[in-house]
């Protein structure tokens, strides 16, 4: 999925998520033609290390634990 998606799937933004792929902090991704792809698998491993660079993502974390739980 393209960077905006990963982003909303994420419950970050697309600007954070870029600086986040700058910095080598983010999920994996690949770059053919110049443009930035994710795979939701990629997406999902990154999220299961549950570390949070951002609050807006350790929220979305929180969200997802609750979520999970029996």
């Amino acid at each position: 999925m393209d960077r905006k998606n990963a982003a909303i799937y994420l419950g970050l933004s697309a600007k954070t998520l870029a600086i986040m792929a700058t910095e080598g902090t983010g999920p994996r991704f690949t770059k053919p033609s110049g443009r930035i792809w994710y795979w939701k698998n990629d997406l999902d491993d990154w999220l299961s290390r549950g570390t949070a660079s951002s609050t807006s993502q350790a929220r979305h974390l929180a969200s997802v634990e609750a979520n999970d739980a029996p």
